[in-house]
């Protein structure tokens, strides 16, 4: 009598393992580029929200938050000038969120379109860029 052995080849497995990292190689790639394309979008739907809030905040109190009291204006009363007289006890938003890239959004009152200027440096972190580092505003929106 024989012993039957049964089991995976040696070229069984490598032919799986190469089949793998072709459907890898051609995945993968359509992922990575997806992220940067939902963060930038993801961007762009945070400056709206923030931009509502900051609306419903002037419909409050007759000004937008100065640059120095900030996007923090929107969470909790804030102190100087322009005074806020009808803060809105539950405030604007539960909280300030950062950028999908971990940075603060930039905000500037008044802006250059007389409201504010509200916005992202983009993937870069930094002024200006191209495609996914391009600076994401509230006045292109």
């Amino acid at each position: 009598m024989r012993n039957k052995q049964t089991g995976f080849t040696l070229i069984e497995i490598m032919v799986v393992v190469v089949i793998i990292g072709i459907l890898g190689a051609l995945v993968v790639p359509q992922f990575l580029g997806r992220a940067d394309e939902t963060k930038f979008k993801a961007a762009q739907s945070d400056i709206r929200s923030i931009g509502n809030a900051l609306d419903l905040y002037r419909l409050d109190n007759h000004n937008y938050p100065s640059t120095d009291q900030g996007l923090d204006a929107l969470v909790s009363r804030p102190s100087g000038f322009p005074e806020a007289k009808n803060w809105n006890p539950d405030g604007y938003l539960k909280k300030m969120p950062n950028d999908p890239w971990g940075n603060s959004y930039q905000y500037l009152s008044p802006g250059s379109n007389g409201k504010y200027d509200l916005f992202s440096y983009g993937a870069d972190g930094k002024e200006g860029g191209e495609g996914y580092d391009k600076d994401i505003n509230s006045w292109e929106l």
